[in-house]
């Protein structure tokens, strides 16, 4: 059972268009008619703005002509003026970034993890060539210089015991859309849940239980990101999905509400969320009722490694919900008043 399939992403733009709608009036996240997910906005940008000329522009003269082509691209009104809100298009949360270079900087405010950052990239001659979308909390994994600082942390304790289903029930909202028939083959890991699609967390458990012990080549310890998609192929693979994709996108395993995290010291980096957050996820709602960051299901893996192979030791799965009933939470946040962060080279591939 795999649910229905996604209506097209040009459907957000007519029902945008009819609806009279602004970009300040607001929508509910998870809208099935008028609230764009993340992978449709991105494709929607991305057709809209391809080609659009840049050169020589001002600044500010710039920032108007990219959000004028983005109020068109997604069927509202252009403004007359552009009012200073934080963030610019409040109605549908997301900010634009215009970055000819991979250092993104974000001025005078902390990263909100709920919020879209529209970044396009044009080329050295002023065209756009490519425009991603991703979400404070995605953008938060990016960071390697630790400006970060205002990100959640926990503490994972080893017991003897080398697997832990934390919680053998998922939430009450996640519970209508679990089967365990459900059959991943030919599914891809990016797609939005669905009814019948989404294996209980118990069935997640006894499928991926077998990866302990399991090893794989170590990148080494400046490549945490390689690292991770080498284990989020296993884990794919495990679930019964035939291909591994990867988004970018909060959670990992988007299709399984699942996010996959490889642990070889005992501290947990949790972004800008914390697991057990009331926060609405960036995803249609599903029968009738929308997901939240606690609905999601983290799967934890602690690993050993030699500096040439990475083992896998102990696995531990829970709802967000009840994260921290397992992992305590180290206390205490900074703001840093200018966010520095490096891209990766392959970002805008």
């Amino acid at each position: 059972m795999t649910g229905k399939s996604n209506p097209p992403f040009s459907a957000y733009v007519d029902h945008i268009r009819k609806s009279g709608r602004t970009i300040y009036d607001p929508i509910e996240v998870g809208d099935p008619t008028l609230w764009i997910p993340t992978p449709a906005l991105e494709s929607l940008l991305n057709t809209a703005l391809a080609g659009l000329n840049l050169a020589a522009l001002p600044n500010r003269t710039r920032s108007k002509v990219v959000k004028t082509a983005v109020c068109k691209a997604l069927g509202y009104p252009v403004p007359t003026r552009f009012a200073k809100t934080k963030p610019r298009f409040p109605g549908q949360r997301f900010d634009t970034y215009t970055q000819k270079s991979n250092n993104l900087q974000v001025w005078n405010e902390e990263l909100a993890p709920t919020r879209r950052y529209v970044i396009i990239r044009p080329s050295a001659e002023g065209v756009v060539q490519c425009v991603k979308v991703v979400t404070g909390e995605a953008l938060a994994k990016l960071d390697t210089t630790g400006t970060l600082t205002q990100k959640y942390q926990a503490r994972l304790i080893c017991r003897k015991e080398p697997a832990e289903l934390i919680t053998p029930d998922d939430t009450q909202t996640v519970r209508p859309l679990v089967d365990q028939r459900a059959d991943l083959h030919g599914i891809s890991t990016t797609d939005n849940p669905s009814a019948g699609s989404v294996l209980p967390i118990a069935a997640l458990f006894r499928r991926l239980l077998p990866l302990v012990k399991t090893s794989f080549p170590d990148k080494g310890r400046d490549q945490e990101r390689l690292r991770g998609a080498d284990l989020h192929r296993l884990v794919c693979k495990a679930l019964g999905y035939s291909t591994y994709a990867d988004d970018g996108q909060f959670p990992d395993v988007r299709h399984q509400l699942l996010e996959v995290k490889l642990q070889t010291a005992p501290t947990i980096d949790l972004g800008l969320v914390r697991p057990d957050s009331q926060d609405p996820l960036d995803m249609p709602k599903v029968l009738g009722k929308q997901l939240k960051h606690c609905d999601v299901r983290y799967v934890l893996f602690y690993a050993s490694t030699d500096g040439t192979t990475v083992t896998l030791t102990h696995i531990f799965l829970t709802t967000g919900e009840a994260f921290f009933t397992r992992f305590p939470q180290f206390q205490g946040k900074v703001l840093n008043k200018k966010l520095q962060i490096p891209l990766p080279a392959e970002f805008f591939d």
